[in-house]
């Protein structure tokens, strides 16, 4: 007799908290918005077209996403610095607006790990924010005191292109710099960043610039959405160097399910195998305790068999299928991710005390 999909479903989800005794919460650690879906008539409380809203969480079983106050690079100039502050507090207020007034009763906004489990044991979605490019903090370094008090758990100091506080990935496709790595602004603020709690993100910004970062930061470091340069070459993903250069800060990496990201293989399109590859990569490479999971949907993320947060238990049942244990699976799903958050803000309470 076949399954009904319905059954197949609530089975799936019922083996995410059951197994093995196991609490898996699954976070995604990249979600980009639009202001567009945030608004009375049009939101996240309504299964909008977007790869993620709340009733695609709640068919796939996505418990945490991340939404990214994203904000593309312009020109470095106080014309340019305003119109970049105004998009991302546009984008910090719809958060907002989803977790007080929209969905309140379906969504709250956690602040660290406690707040997860918390809001999670309420049978609610989790929203978590990170800021994808800290060019809207303009030369103003007090802005990252800002962005955290706005929610902020994680920030990269550069998108694609050279931003005022550090070069990008970008620069590989031109042969450019503009800081060998960091200014001496982004030094300052990987400073407040630790200081705050907030997690450097380091998906973006050009090998130099991670690390100097790596090197300089008192707390471990996490790239939100990136993948293995060794099986897919591209400047946006990480090679080993790197990637040991993680595991040895104590930091996580965020596997991304961007298919260009994955392989350059034009037909067929990427798909689960593919991203079950740089896992499994990385986690031979670095260990497990090192590797996490991101999509980028709503960024030009997606893959078959992931395609939007509706069916988020698919990656659940691939890494079941490669032989990864329901701790194991635990881990990546976010305990991971957790971990790092846990210790950033760990080192952010002895330095504001003055232990560190």
């Amino acid at each position: 007799m076949k399954t009904s999909k319905t059954l197949t479903l609530i089975l799936t989800l019922a083996l995410l908290s059951c197994s093995d005794n196991v609490q898996i919460i699954t976070i995604d650690t990249h979600d980009d918005i639009n202001v567009v879906n945030f608004t009375d008539s049009l939101n996240y409380s309504m299964n909008t077209e977007t790869q993620v809203n709340l009733p695609k969480m709640e068919a796939g079983g996505l418990d945490v996403a991340w939404f990214v106050v994203y904000t593309g690079q312009g020109s470095l100039d106080d014309e340019g610095y305003a119109a970049a502050e105004d998009n991302a507090i546009s984008k910090f207020d719809a958060i907002d607006r989803l977790v007080n007034e929209y969905a309140p009763d379906q969504i709250e906004l956690a602040l660290s790990s406690d707040d997860v489990r918390r809001i999670h044991a309420k049978g609610k979605k989790v929203a978590m924010i990170g800021v994808e490019n800290a060019y809207p903090m303009g030369l103003d370094t007090s802005n990252v005191r800002k962005y955290w008090e706005r929610g902020a758990r994680y920030v990269s100091l550069a998108h694609n292109g050279h931003s005022q506080f550090s070069d990008s990935n970008t620069g590989e496709f031109d042969g450019t710099t503009l800081h060998n790595g960091l200014s001496y602004l982004g030094k300052e603020v990987v400073g407040l960043l630790n200081y705050y709690g907030v997690m450097i993100d380091i998906s973006h910004p050009s090998k130099e610039a991670i690390a100097q970062m790596i090197e300089l930061s008192k707390a471990p470091v996490v790239a939100s959405h990136s993948s293995a340069r060794a099986l897919r070459d591209h400047p946006r993903n990480l090679d080993d160097e790197q990637l040991n250069l993680v595991k040895d800060n104590g930091g996580v990496v965020q596997v991304t399910a961007l298919g260009s990201f994955l392989t350059d293989r034009k037909d067929p399109p990427p798909n689960m195998d593919d991203f079950m590859d740089h896992i499994d990569y990385m986690v031979d490479k670095i260990g497990i305790e090192h590797v996490g999971i991101s999509s980028d949907f709503d960024g030009g993320g997606g893959i078959v068999g992931w395609k939007d947060a509706s069916e988020t238990m698919n990656v659940t049942a691939a890494l079941r299928e490669r032989g990864y244990s329901e701790s194991e699976i635990e881990k990546l799903w976010g305990a991971n991710l957790l971990r790092v958050l846990d210790e950033v803000q760990a080192i952010s309470s002895k330095l504001q005390s003055g232990e560190l």
